[in-house]
């Protein structure tokens, strides 16, 4: 499987680009003004108790307040209440935990203001980044992440990933976790642990306790609030959480990111050490790869597909609605009904893929083509569900409904990625237009169902920027038509044309449509 991640480098952000056999299925933005990232801890003050919401408003720093709900302050939320009151009363000194003694668990039904008080210092992570007009959602239950481990503060616990199945596997890695564990942490094995050996288990733990020893010094004497653990590292993160033996290559264009990303797989995998490569930053990394082009025809209200289908993606504050749409395109199957189903998976495909890469989150209801068939909706449902089988986000899936509808619940920890895609009209009347780029493809994808139609003589009369775009270079775009199609497109300059405007003409100068 051909794998890839393109990283974009400049002064204040880096972004950071998943692709799949050619195909961006994943865009990722590291900004230097984000201060609020998922898995960022710090010490705060809770501000207003409400016991209607069950939950405490806790002042991070951010315009809003965070909020903590009493499910999210976890069964040892007492005993890193002390723990958190001796640091800062300088009473601590030793920030290992094993010499903690537990308190008692806080109930599981128990009352926020049983266990909150206004203007009390908490440690807190975030778990949801600020969205829209909401401060970010909060967690007292901390946990650190690492390659192959997280590690729980004030638990005793071990987990095993779910995605490991085999029931040896999971015994070895709970016994050889059980044998390093350090005292009064509880351990969470990640799924890229499999077949790892203990000497790296405990590496990976030991630098995670050295992590959390350096934060807890760095509570003593804070201000409230204050940021005392953050990623050294967002492209150590995001290495950490996507990389495995499944890529192909990494190209990156900023040789400091380079270096790191090179010692860092020196650590965690050697052998895919050679993948890593560096591309000279005077020319575009995201042009040279396409990336730039799947992004303006990836982001739009309007997303089209192969075999003329297309889908219609809408926004609103509480949901997603995506309409599936079989558009123009030529009925090569027995029936109505495999028309559907072939248009719904190739749509299903699609939808997973948009899903990843704008990070949608919430509620999803995608409308299908209707299906008569029981066995072509169950057929559907579980494309849907092996197409989204690879994405790291929680997610649950329906079944169809009678009439067509999917829904899909995904979670959503950051922003929507929203990328404008229409620019500025040129011809200065204040209007946007569909990005001009978008026009070459339009125009390819008419010009084929023509030719799949069986015209055999076919004028193109287009606005002469678009006409020299598309006839001038070597080779063009009309040699590659030409290439693909074994037949001459005539392009005609119109000088009476707007600068997207086109249409097709058939060999005795009717309109196509």
């Amino acid at each position: 499987m051909d794998k890839e991640i393109i990283i974009r480098s400049s002064a204040t952000k880096i972004d950071y680009a998943l692709t799949k056999h050619g195909r961006l299925v994943e865009l990722h933005k590291d900004e230097e003004e984000n201060k609020f990232a998922v898995s960022d801890i710090f010490i705060a003050k809770s501000r207003k108790v409400l016991s209607g919401l069950n939950a405490t408003f806790v002042n991070v720093g951010y315009e809003k307040d965070g909020f903590l709900h009493y499910h999210d302050l976890g069964v040892k939320y007492l005993t890193q209440l002390k723990f958190t009151k001796q640091i800062l009363s300088g009473r601590r000194k030793n920030f290992a935990l094993n010499d903690i003694k537990f308190e008692k668990d806080i109930e599981k039904h128990g009352a926020i203001e049983e266990a909150v008080t206004p203007t009390q210092p908490i440690l807190v992570q975030v778990v949801k980044e600020p969205i829209s007009t909401k401060g970010p959602r909060l967690s007292a239950e901390l946990s650190l992440p690492g390659r192959y481990v997280v590690l729980v503060p004030f638990s005793d616990r071990i987990s095993i990933s779910q995605k490991i199945e085999e029931k040896e596997e999971k015994s070895r890695l709970k016994r050889l976790v059980k044998s390093i564990k350090p005292e009064g942490f509880g351990v969470i094995v990640r799924t890229v642990a499999k077949g790892k050996l203990v000497a790296e288990l405990d590496q990976d733990l030991q630098n995670l306790v050295e992590k959390w020893e350096t934060m807890c010094s760095k509570i003593h004497k804070s201000n409230f609030p204050t940021k005392v653990m953050t990623e050294v590292s967002r492209t150590n993160s995001l290495m950490r959480d996507v990389f495995n033996d499944t890529y192909t290559s990494i190209v990156v264009d900023d040789q400091g990111v380079y270096d790191e990303i090179k010692n860092y797989l020196k650590t965690i995998a050697p052998h895919k050490e050679s993948i890593v490569k560096y591309h000279n930053p005077r020319t575009s990394v995201f042009e040279k790869f396409g990336i730039e082009r799947q992004i303006k025809t990836s982001f739009g209200r309007t997303v089209s597909m192969s075999k003329g289908a297309y889908l219609i993606i809408e926004h609103t504050e509480a949901m997603h609605v995506i309409d599936v749409n079989s558009g123009n395109r030529s009925n090569k199957a027995d029936s109505q009904e495999d028309t559907a189903l072939e248009t719904n998976m190739i749509s299903a495909t699609e939808i997973a893929r948009q899903l990843r890469l704008r990070d949608m989150g919430g509620i999803i209801v995608v409308d299908f083509i209707d299906m008569r068939k029981v066995e072509n909706r169950k057929k559907l449902y579980e494309h849907m569900r092996d197409e989204m089988s690879d994405d790291r986000a929680k997610h649950k899936i329906l079944p169809p409904s009678k009439f067509g509808l999917i829904q899909i619940t995904r979670q959503r920890v950051r922003q929507e990625v929203n990328i404008k895609t229409r620019e500025e009209d040129p011809d200065g009347n204040g209007k946007e237009i569909q990005a001009p780029i978008l026009v070459i493809q339009e125009i390819t994808e008419t010009l084929e169902r023509h030719l799949k139609a069986g015209l055999k003589k076919i004028t193109l009369n287009a606005h002469p920027f678009v006409a020299a775009f598309i006839t001038k270079g070597y080779p063009s775009i009309r040699s590659k038509w030409f290439v693909t199609h074994k037949k001459w497109v005539k392009v005609v300059p119109r000088d009476a044309y707007t600068y997207l405007e086109y249409n097709f003409k058939d060999k005795d100068g009717n309109d196509l449509t």
